[in-house]
């Protein structure tokens, strides 16, 4: 399977590009520069794994992508706090990272449970 097919590869890309666009007038840029990267992250790490040839990698990356879903929610909420993220903005965006890392989860049970 590609990982262009997959839904989960497909709304992290799109959450990232809205987090890209949003965010693209902020001037801290350190702030900027850190969610960017974890938002980034998660569909590379799913495009990483699913190009990896054995089900070790996969799963390890798939792993990855989880871990960087819940370092942008952090983050996300950080930025809710300190006001550089609308309230309604995050509120959509955590939902996001929710189905995301819940889609992960399912996706990483099934490549862990599939004969070899």
């Amino acid at each position: 399977m590609r990982f262009e097919d997959l839904e989960v590869w497909k709304r992290s890309a799109r959450l990232s590009a809205d987090i890209y666009k949003e965010l693209s007038g902020l001037k801290d840029y350190g702030f900027k520069d850190q969610i960017t990267r974890s938002g980034l992250s998660i569909p590379s790490n799913i495009a990483e794994g699913m190009e990896r040839v054995s089900r070790a990698e996969c799963v390890k990356f798939l792993l990855y992508s989880k871990g960087s879903c819940g370092e942008l929610r952090t983050q996300i909420y950080i930025g809710m706090d300190i006001a550089y993220i609308e309230k309604e903005t995050g509120k959509k965006w955590i939902s996001e990272t929710e189905a995301i890392s819940s889609m992960l989860g399912g996706l990483i049970r099934a490549k862990k449970n599939r004969n070899p």
